[in-house]
């Protein structure tokens, strides 16, 4: 009743209101309503709106807010504008653009809904840089600042609004709260109105155009009596209004008008106050007063009656969609009440050729969208070959659409990239893979994946076959649908078999505007209809016939269709021609579907017409379907998909006999020009369009077929300009066709089940590339990554989904995981001095590198707490909005010269305040169980107490926890982090006790506010940061500088106040709340300089103490400080002449409230450092000179982007053992952890990953090996933020944010994907790679060790050796590390019968040794052969083969003699000859004995290595980007030649095998997300192993090398490519000359792009960086981390790329540097890994393996780093003269693997294989034997001898000491030198 009264009331004040002397008209008169809120239109009660100030975009259901104003008779609308936002510098000629298109948006939208804006200059805050430049309204200069921002205003927005209103109060506004009694100021205010009423009038003189100010009415007669009121065209009044008075309110009005000299009264802001709503007072009063004829009335605000009236049954009107001819009108009212149904399907979508790039990737085949890209016909001849990347972005778009909160994605599959060629016989197993891996990690999400078969990707092969109008294709179709069902259908519930075939019909084989580009509207579009219909049809059926009773699903077609609306519906040739229209389209294909197998016959009919009536040029030939045709495809829907964009007007028209639906269909389609358009000439927006079409369909095609509906697609494109992001226009066209569908469901009763926003990001669009934009995703094409962010779109239709419609849902009660409440049964002692926590550093310190860096899997505990953090002052922004008071932090960054970098501050931070809906979108994405944030003091408490409680500062944080609890994620709060009220610190600060029962207060207040739903608490964060940092350096906020004394006080008052509010918690509110409280304590952790040196552990402690045990001492142990810190402190002090310890002390009372205030442990942490002891200063008295230690970093770990912060993982773990044995093992939380990168890093934070890897796993060991009870991880931080002093140059977050973008965008980074998959599993489970396989290698199989000459011989000068590249090499100076050469190495020349022992005691088969070039062949020819040379291989071939051992030799091993590198080298080309001359020498001495043979040893290194980089010999450097090419060139030819020689020569009488050992890292993207990197690391693989295999394996260089050197080449001006040619002849001759494939392998790389110009260089031409894992083990050389898992992949590799060779590994190893250890278990644990890795290659990938070498047998020259780095199983031990081998302990690991051939199953019992080996000594051992004489004697046999000469033993013995000092007292020390590695290269 009080509606109906309401409306009737209108409708009398409406005409009475026409009757007043002004009011021309009902037109005229105003009933104002407004203003719009930044939050939902109708907020939750109690809830206080914020005004719109166009900082955001315009709210999503604002047109619908106003079309249900309209209903309510609303005629005006207020409109503030914020000069804030609109000229932020104060500055009209720098406007904010942004904030002008959103205000002229707005104030369009009021006008499209006939609602008058009435627009306020100004009623909020003055710009801060005029606000702190001029002061207040009293300063001239301010005035005159207003005038020109009102004339801005006014020249921007005249045109859109007749009503104005300067100030919307002058007293609350230009007085700033104070009584308008300042006639200085009203003089100001009167002159400056009247400046502003002068010029709106001049430039906008039309009569309805009029302008006031705002004001209370008790101000009125004051400012009349000044004459301000003769510059208003009316009066513009605040009032408020009593029921108890209401008497007076007729009088109260008329006073008002006398007052004002009869100006017209609008009464703008009504208050009503004691009102009983059904009395219907107030009513009554205004049409009293109305019809009086007293008052000259303009109008009223609506607000309080609108407020008070129930909104929810507003009875909304539609029209009857049943015809065509009662469509005339848009329907635009919202159902605010109404929801969608429970179990609505919210969906995006996207499509294979748009998104996914990939074009060429697991063999995937050519496409027609494909072609259509390459040739040029897409905008800007851009393409679809890396498109979105989504290829390679599984992960990244499943996190991205659970952020979006969608509960189903629509995505097509790539014919052509599971059958490449069309047909099952191609099937690509990767396709089939990414596939499996999307779907599965949908699924995984909870989202129901949706699969259309075809989205117009036709494979080209097919097209080249004719493609849709060829009959094959239907079985093709067929064939590929039942793949697609019995590969995905267990998952797959909901099939498209097409998506918008119209599409392909008309535009594809119609006009040829899509590919494939076809131009024949008369046959082919007919066909294709035809034959996609059959298709579809039979794909259907085989899903019915074998797959539903098993899969469950549904299948059916996603068809497109405008809306038809007669242009006149009136008239029934355009209702007939718009049905025309329809049938054409939509019914073209759905007829024959849902009704009687046939096309309709309309479209029969109309085709048949156009053949009679065009005889000699047919427009059209429709196929006929035979009867079991159409009884086939009847019915063969389970659901009728729709995709709706857009609506058309339609007229009759004659088509004549022009082909196409229009020619063919006799009408003409336009649109309205008032309908708002889009980037898309196609797309127009008019909602009310789809609920038309819906109905229709419902009507036409489901009265007897009746199915749910899905729409499978809506959305429309925005142009790639302007700001991508803000996409308002978007926002609108989905809030109006969402709304619509809803009215469709809930009016109409038609059954739709799903809304799919097309589409889920930007993609390919076509023919019109990248420059139309569909995407709630914006997609940085700019950037190789491709990296998504979301749209305000994005964030609009995710509130859809979480509201289920328009109207908030109440959310199921989550109250947060439980987290067990843990006390302290009883206190701990004091810790000692040291503290007994130093077995930590015992325990942990003398860890060997491989003990430290072993990467543990596994999972933590099922209820761990996985989290993201944040803080308030760092993210919020809203610095000084809403009654937020400033804090320290606020004061110290407005200042100038604050030494943050670029000024920056927190004033708008991430603008989370305002942005509450972005950072929980993000929140949902990650998935995170928990969310640490901070509460803002100063926005609850603006004084920093109680009594200035800010309810707009509760509500905010009301709604973000709230927000968390209905995303199941637990809020962690934090209290304080820093920011304290500057009101406070100006009382003392954190020096003034009171602040303790301050801070218990605000405590109090937060616990009562939110511990209903907050159960987990931390009173503050980081005191020890506060206590110096704040108040003893002064470098953060408050900047106090009191060293000696103030951190000592501000600590104790700290510890205190915590305590209070711990028992304010416990005593009050935690029986109800049951929650946990703690504080949170950062703790770097400390190793001493020297573990062995008492002191240096005392001072690691005391460092300890200092830092973490100042806090956590007095809460977790005893209530009072450590006794070292005491004691500290108490001494200095003393030293310093004082009375007492500046420390101050605990009363036994404060000790016993201390003690125990926590319930579990929260610790931040960062980094690692090392503590060395010191005699502190004495003086001036400070905190740090207390310490008597100084702190470095840790050198060998990596730096961060934050000064002096390493990241060193391993001091994770020990601080939180530190922390269970000092502490009495506390439940753990890790509330901190995380790592800067610089801004510019964005989304590509790699570092990040490795840090969370290296960190995470660290906390894993200490809680799963160590015992420690770890309950939560914490990374910080969500997102970028205000890095404190380091500003917004660095960001810890997982989320990239842009500073420089007004929206704040978000982006998910590479590191929010990783840590995301960590919480998925849980921690880190051991990927399949890692997996040990239990099996046997082939018999027989080589097992094998490896030297080389130069590496072990030594006597390099004797027996008439000639000189070698490396021995001219190691004499050089600065060449080798230490001056090592290899004169004598390892003395094999002299130690044959040394080697063999040691290789029979390894067990091996073979031995594979390299032949010295110049010791056969002095001056590299066969001038001259020197037999003793060959004497010496001889007996090594001979003691090998006595010793059962086969010999495998290398030809040449990098030693090439000198004389023919004098005559050019490898870079002369008559070097092959010279090396088949050698060859055949070898071959015709040795052959006879030897049968396996390689010709040349790692080619890549010498012609890379040797002669680009020039670190190994010759050492050429000056030519690389030629040089290495022409010597790999020759190196090729010379291997193909001496193969030839041998199979020619020897193969016959010898029987043996040849090949070359060829070198490669295996090679990953550095982000496997990424199709750039996955480029490069392809690339780094086919420069490396290509460069040489291709050649031989496969013939020629491969295409990868010619193309990129050609291309580079020709680029820089040369006349032809830098790579030299092979002849057709020299191709022929090389291709094949392997009988296996020599391969070495060490270590695997992580690859990513890089450009270097036009630099003619090896690695320009490979265009790639790398890289390692930090994660991965080191080893003793820089270059070789331990990384098995490349070994297996580049086997299989080798095994695709070459067909499969046999394989012999002919060099696997690993180094070791420094101190000698035999127990070398990182070698044990290397072989071990790698070797399985080799057995998974041959047993699970059928990788033909035939043989493995272990590299090396023994310590020896590791070339250009000398003796430094050690890679032998045997220790040589240098220090002897001897050079005894010792075994490691790796010899007898290796032994029990070739004794095993393998790895037994342990689960089959003990294997006779399994016996104790040789077990290596603990220290170097000199060789047992004794040289006795020229003799080898054995320990006894030397006893007796020694008995008979003792005399002459004692003088031996002391010539031999004489000689070894005078040996030492010689040799030079020469400083140490480095060798660049480029990391590349192994071994140098």
């Amino acid at each position: 009743m009080s509606r109906l009264l309401w409306l009737v009331c209108l409708y009398l004040l409406f005409v009475i209101g026409g009757w007043s002397s002004e009011v021309k008209s009902e037109d005229d008169f105003m009933l104002l309503a407004g203003p719009l809120t930044d939050k939902q239109i109708r907020a939750s009660s109690g809830e206080e709106k914020v005004v719109f100030d166009c900082s955001h975009p315009i709210p999503a259901v604002s047109k619908q807010y106003f079309e249900y104003l309209k209903t309510r008779g609303v005629t005006h609308f207020k409109v503030p504008l914020s000069w804030t936002k609109l000229l932020p510098n104060g500055l009209a000629s720098k406007p904010q653009q942004a904030v002008v298109r959103c205000y002229q948006t707005l104030l369009k939208q009021l006008l499209e809904e006939d609602l008058q804006p009435v627009v306020i200059l100004h009623g909020s805050s003055v710009p801060d840089s005029l606000r702190s430049r001029y002061g207040g309204w009293e300063s001239q200069k301010l005035l005159q600042m207003f005038q020109h921002y009102a004339e801005f205003a006014l020249k921007e927005f005249g045109p859109l609004a007749h009503s104005w209103v300067t100030v919307s109060d002058l007293e609350e506004v230009f007085f700033e709260g104070q009584s308008a009694d300042d006639h200085s100021l009203l003089q100001n205010f009167i002159q400056l109105n009247k400046k502003i009423h002068q010029f709106y009038h001049q430039n906008f003189p039309d009569k309805k155009n009029r302008v006031s100010f705002g004001l209370k009415a008790r101000n009125v007669d004051q400012i009349s009596h000044l004459g301000a009121l003769t510059a208003v065209d009316f009066l513009s009044v605040n009032l408020e209004y009593n029921c108890a008075s209401s008497e007076t309110f007729g009088q109260q009005l008329r006073n008002l008008q006398i007052s004002s000299g009869n100006l017209p009264i609008l009464l703008y802001k009504l208050t009503v106050h004691d009102c009983i709503l059904s009395e219907h007072q107030l009513l009554g009063d205004f049409l009293q007063v109305l019809s009086s004829n007293s008052v000259d009335f303009v109008g009223l605000d609506t607000n309080e009656v609108l407020n008070k009236l129930d909104i929810q049954d507003v009875p909304v009107s539609r029209s009857s969609l049943g015809t065509f001819g009662n469509n005339t009108r848009d329907d635009k009212g919202l159902l605010p009440t109404k929801a969608f149904p429970p179990d609505f399907q919210w969906a995006t979508s996207s499509e294979s050729f748009k998104v996914e790039g990939g074009w060429l990737e697991g063999g995937k085949g050519e496409t027609i969208w494909d072609r259509f890209g390459h040739e040029g016909q897409a905008y800007e001849n851009q393409t679809a070959d890396l498109a979105c990347d989504s290829y390679n972005k599984v992960d990244i778009d499943v996190f991205l659409l659970r952020g979006l909160g969608v509960n189903t994605y629509q995505f097509s599959i790539s014919w052509a990239r599971v059958f490449p060629s069309g047909y099952r016989a191609s099937e690509s197993n990767e396709g089939v893979l990414y596939y499996n891996n999307l779907i599965n990690a949908l699924v995984e999400s909870g989202i129901r994946p949706v699969a259309t078969l075809y989205h117009w990707d036709l494979p080209q092969a097919m097209q080249d076959k004719g493609g849709w109008t060829t009959d094959s294709i239907v079985e093709a179709f067929k064939d590929y649908a039942d793949f697609c069902f019995s590969r995905f259908g267990d998952r797959v519930k909901d099939w498209n078999t097409f998506s918008s075939p119209w599409v392909v019909s008309h535009a594809g084989y119609g006009t040829g505007e899509h590919a494939p580009g076809v131009k024949d509207y008369v046959n082919a579009s007919y066909q294709v209809t035809h034959n996609i219909l059959k298709s579809h049809a039979e794909a259907w059926h085989v899903y019915n016939d074998k797959y539903r009773g098993t899969q469950g699903g549904k299948v059916g077609n996603a068809l497109n269709s405008d809306w038809a609306r007669p242009g006149d519906p009136t008239k029934p040739e355009d209702v007939a021609a718009a049905e025309r229209y329809l049938e054409f389209m939509l019914g073209w294909f759905a007829h024959p579907i849902f009704i009687d197998g046939d096309y309709s016959q309309v479209l029969k009919t109309q085709i048949e017409k156009k053949r009679s009536e065009c005889a000699g040029s047919v427009p059209a030939v429709l196929p006929t379907f035979t009867a079991e045709e159409k009884a086939r495809i009847k019915g063969t829907s389970d659901f009728f998909g729709l995709n709706h964009y857009t609506s058309r007007l339609v007229n009759s028209s004659v088509g004549g006999c022009v082909p196409g639906p229009q020619g063919v269909g006799d009408f003409q389609a336009y649109v309205d020009p008032s309908w708002p358009t889009t980037a898309s000439d196609w797309i127009v927006s008019l909602p009310s369009g789809l609920r038309s079409l819906l109905t229709y369909i419902k009507n036409q095609y489901l009265t007897s077929h009746n199915v749910p509906i899905y729409i499978t697609g809506n959305g429309m494109p925005t142009e790639y300009s302007g700001d991508p992001l803000n996409d308002t226009s978007r926002i609108e066209y989905l809030s109006g066709y969402i709304n619509e569908a809803l009215k469709a469901i809930t009016e109409d009763g038609v059954d739709v089940q799903r809304f799919t926003v097309q589409s889920l990001m930007d993609g390919f669009e076509g023919k019109q590339g990248y420059s139309e934009r569909f995407g709630l995703l914006h997609v940085n094409f700019e950037d190789s990554y491709r990296p998504r962010s979301p749209k305000q779109s994005a964030y609009f239709y995710a509130q859809i989904i979480e509201q289920n419609g328009f109207v908030a849902r109440e959310q199921p009660n989550f109250e947060g995981l439980k987290i067990p409440q843990a006390y302290r049964s009883t206190p701990l002692p004091p810790s000692e001095v040291p503290s007994t926590s130093k077995i930590v550093w015992e325990k942990f310190t003398p860890q060997k590198k491989i003990d430290r860096q072993m990467y543990h899997y596994g999972t933590f505990p099922e209820n761990f707490y996985w989290g993201v953090s944040s803080s308030a002052y760092q993210i919020e922004g809203g610095w000084n909005v809403d009654g937020k008071g400033p804090s320290v932090w606020d004061t110290f960054t407005q200042k100038p010269g604050s030494g943050i970098p670029d000024n920056a501050n927190g004033n708008k931070a991430c603008d989370s305040y305002d942005r509450l809906d972005e950072d929980l979108y993000m929140l949902r994405a990650m998935n995170v169980k928990s969310y640490r944030l901070s509460l803002s003091w100063s926005r609850i408490f603006p004084n920093g107490r109680r009594a200035s409680v800010n309810q707009k500062g509760v509500d905010y944080y009301n709604r973000l926890i709230d927000g968390l609890l209905a995303l199941k994620i637990t809020p962690m709060v934090t209290i304080y982090h820093w920011d304290l009220p500057q009101a406070l610190q100006d009382e003392g600060g954190w020096e003034n006790e009171e602040m303790i029962n301050i801070f218990n207060d605000y405590c109090d207040f937060c616990f009562t506010t939110f511990g209903d739903r907050v159960k987990f608490w931390m009173t503050m964060n980081d005191p020890q940061g506060i206590a110096w940092l704040g108040y003893g350096s002064g470098k953060i906020p408050p900047n106090i500088v009191k060293p000696g004394t103030a951190p000592y006080q501000v600590a104790h008052n700290l510890i205190k106040a915590h305590a209070t509010a711990y028992h304010t918690y416990d005593e009050k509110h935690r029986s109800s709340q049951k929650g946990v409280v703690s504080i949170a304590l950062n703790a770097e952790w400390v190793e001493p300089k020297d573990i062995n040196v008492p002191r240096e552990i005392a001072a690691a402690d005391r460092a300890m103490q200092f830092q973490l045990g100042w806090f956590a001492h007095p809460i977790f142990k005893n209530g009072d400080y450590p006794e070292a810190m005491k004691a500290q402190v108490l001494v200095k002090s003393e030293l310093q002449g004082l009375s007492e310890s500046r420390l101050p002390f605990f009363t036994e009372e404060e000790k016993n409230f201390i003690k125990g205030t926590a319930d579990m442990f929260c610790v931040n942490h960062y980094t690692t450092r090392i503590v060395t002891h010191i005699t502190g200063p004495i003086t001036p008295d400070s905190y740090e000179n207390d310490w008597d230690f100084t702190k470095e970093e840790v050198k060998d770990s990596k730096p961060t982007d934050i000064k002096n912060q390493r990241a060193v993982s391993w001091g994770l773990r020990r601080v939180l053992n530190w922390i269970k044995e000092e502490y009495g093992n506390p439940e753990i939380y890790i509330t901190e952890n995380g790592v800067a990168t610089k801004s510019k890093t964005a989304w590509n934070d790699y570092d990040r990953v490795y840090f969370y890897k290296t960190y995470i796993n660290e906390a894993f060991k200490a809680n799963e090996l160590d015992g420690v009870r770890v309950k939560g991880y914490t990374a910080a931080s969500l997102m970028d933020s205000f890095e404190w002093l380091n500003g917004n140059t660095v960001g810890f977050g997982l989320y990239h944010v842009d500073f420089t973008n007004e929206n704040r965008p978000r982006t998910p980074k590479f590191s929010a994907h990783f840590y995301f998959q960590v919480m998925k599993n849980n921690g880190f489970t051991m990927p399949d790679d890692e997996k040990m396989l239990f099996g046997e290698f082939p018999q027989p199989f080589l097992w094998s060790t490896a030297t080389a000459s130069y590496q072990i011989e030594g006597g390099w000068r004797a027996d008439g050796k000639g000189l070698s590249i490396w021995d001219k090499f190691a004499h050089t100076p600065l060449r080798v590390f230490d001056d090592d050469n290899g004169d004598i190495a390892c003395d094999s020349y002299n130690k044959i019968d040394e080697d063999i022992t040691i290789l029979k005691q390894l067990r091996v088969n073979h031995y594979r040794f390299s032949i010295s070039w110049a010791r056969i062949l002095p001056d590299g020819t066969t001038n001259y052969i020197n037999e003793a040379g060959f004497s010496y291989y001889d007996r090594l071939v001979n003691a090998l083969l006595n010793a059962n051992i086969k010999p495998h030799i290398t030809l040449y091993h990098w030693d090439l003699p000198q004389a023919l590198q004098n005559a050019g080298g490898w870079e002369n080309d008559t070097i092959v000859e010279r090396f088949r001359d050698y060859a055949d020498i070898i071959f015709s001495r040795l052959g006879d004995r030897v049968k396996l043979w390689i010709t040349i040893n790692e080619p890549y290194n010498i012609a890379m290595v040797g002669h680009g980089y020039g670190v190994a010999a010759p050492g050429i450097s000056f030519r690389p980007g030629t040089l290495p090419y022409i010597v790999g060139h020759n190196l090729i030819k010379a291997h193909a030649e001496v193969w030839h020689l041998y199979n020619d020569k020897y193969r016959a009488t010898q029987n043996g095998k040849i090949s070359i050992t060829i070198n490669s890292d295996w090679s990953e993207p550095r982000n496997p997300y990424k199709q750039e990197d996955i480029d490069a690391a392809r690339r780094v693989i086919q420069f490396y192993i290509g460069w040489f295999a291709h050649p031989i394996f496969n013939g020629d260089y491969s295409e990868m090398m010619k193309t990129i050197i050609r291309e580079r080449s020709l680029a820089a001006g040369l006349a032809k490519s830098r790579l030299p040619e092979f002849t057709p002849e020299e191709i022929k001759r090389i291709k094949g000359t392997h009988d296996y494939f020599g391969f070495n392998h060490y270590t695997t790389v992580m690859a990513f792009p890089v450009e270097y110009g036009n630099l003619q260089h090896y690695d320009a031409d490979r265009g790639a960086g790398t890289l390692s894992d930090h994660s991965w083990l080191d080893s003793g050389s820089g270059w070789l981390k331990v990384t098995p898992f490349g070994m297996r992949r580049i086997l299989n590799f080798i095994k695709e790329e070459y067909g499969n060779p046999t394989i012999i590994i002919t060099e696997n190893g690993v180094s070791e540097k420094g101190e000698v250890d035999l127990k070398d278990s990182h070698r044990s644990y290397f072989y071990d890994k790698y070797i399985n890795q080799v057995l998974k290659a041959y047993l699970l990938d059928k990788v033909d393996i035939r043989g493995y070498t272990a590299w090396s047998l023994m310590d020896n020259l590791e070339w250009a780093t000398g003796f430094s780095e050690r890679f032998g199983l045997f220790y040589v031990n240098r220090s002897d003269p001897n050079l005894p081998r010792v075994a490691k302990e790796s010899v007898s690991s290796y032994a029990t693997i070739i004794n095993c051939n393998g790895f037994p199953d342990p689960a089959l019992g003990p294997h006779d294989c399994l016996k104790p080996g040789q077990e290596a000594t603990s220290a170097p051992l000199n060789d047992s034997s004794v040289n006795f004489l020229g003799m080898k004697l054995s320990a006894d046999e030397a006893e007796t001898g020694l008995n008979a000469t003792f005399a002459l033993l004692i003088i031996l013995s002391i010539g031999a000491i004489c000689l070894t000092i005078g040996f030492f007292l010689t040799k030079r020390s020469l400083k140490k030198k480095n060798v660049d590695n480029i990391e590349l290269e192994r071994k140098f």
